[in-house]
């Protein structure tokens, strides 16, 4: 093969990359746009991360910023139960008994087993599908070791953002500015892959978790709503009640194509503000649009 034909060759082959890179450059900025403009007519912070297992694209906006957690952290309290169960440490056919007293506001499936109590894994799924208060707290106390356990599972598979303080239902503050119960989007992002996908949880606890996730009854006008019908969602969701604090972070298996990981996270500066659930899914879905 003469130089000239191996310049040649070269030449188109930097081309063909420098074209390649300005075109997912301007996709990712034209995301970054949308994302600006969604956030702007909140009138608030949104934050998201998402990637794609499959080509390990991703895509980002404040995504290692902190926002508060709201009852989002009860996906990976389910996920430590399941680990304790792996571990031999937990039972999750024990039954828990408990009282009335035990339970906080929105304890819908906690309410309703009071009498006969209910078992450690119906009492994680409820947590995570139904984000029951009751359950959270009650599993929290006795099998995780509190907020500081909670934390302290966190940082053993890799999460060194996530932290947990307080209890359900004074973690719902969402002050501006207070650190106390929050991640990043990235962070929550990675840990969820982790969790759902990776090989922390053995194959059959990590088949429950990706069912008690798909069977999550909280997010429907959320990622959910992001997403053609035919796709399979498993997600949990968190809203606060204050300071317009809402999120949802989900695993998505799309039609003939590897799993997306989304995270995104809402905050706004006004204590009375509403959270909004159309910014949730609209984040998503550009998010979900710059992975292709």
């Amino acid at each position: 093969m003469s130089l000239n034909v191996k310049q040649s060759r070269i030449a188109i082959l930097f081309i063909s990359c420098l074209f390649s890179i300005s075109f997912f450059s301007q996709a990712n900025t034209k995301g970054i746009d949308e994302i600006k403009n969604l956030e702007t007519d909140f009138n608030g912070r949104v934050g998201v991360y998402a990637l794609d297992t499959g080509s390990g694209k991703s895509f980002s906006y404040k995504a290692n910023e902190r926002f508060p957690l709201c009852s989002s952290f009860k996906g990976f309290l389910a996920a430590a139960v399941l680990k304790g169960s792996q571990d031999n440490q937990l039972n999750l056919n024990q039954i828990v008994n408990y009282n009335t007293r035990s339970l906080e506001f929105h304890s819908p499936i906690t309410t309703k087993y009071k009498d006969n109590g209910m078992s450690l894994g119906d009492m994680a799924a409820a947590a995570l599908q139904y984000s029951d208060n009751g359950a959270t707290n009650i599993i929290l106390e006795r099998y995780i070791g509190g907020p500081e356990g909670m934390t302290k599972f966190m940082r053993s598979i890799g999460d060194e953002d996530f932290r947990l303080d307080r209890w359900e239902l004074d973690l719902n503050t969402a002050i501006p500015g207070d650190e106390r119960d929050t991640s990043t989007p990235a962070a929550v992002a990675k840990s969820l892959k982790t969790l759902a996908l990776g090989n922390i949880l053995s194959e059959r606890e990590k088949e429950t978790y990706q069912t008690w996730l798909k069977g999550n009854t909280t997010g429907a006008a959320r990622i959910r709503a992001s997403v053609p019908s035919d796709w399979v969602v498993g997600d949990k969701t968190g809203s606060c009640g204050a300071y317009g604090t809402a999120n949802d972070y989900a695993v998505v298996w799309p039609k003939n194509r590897a799993p997306l990981i989304i995270s995104v996270y809402t905050t706004k500066n006004e204590k009375e503000a509403k959270h909004e659930d159309k910014v949730i899914a609209e984040a998503s879905r550009i998010a979900i649009d710059n992975l292709k």
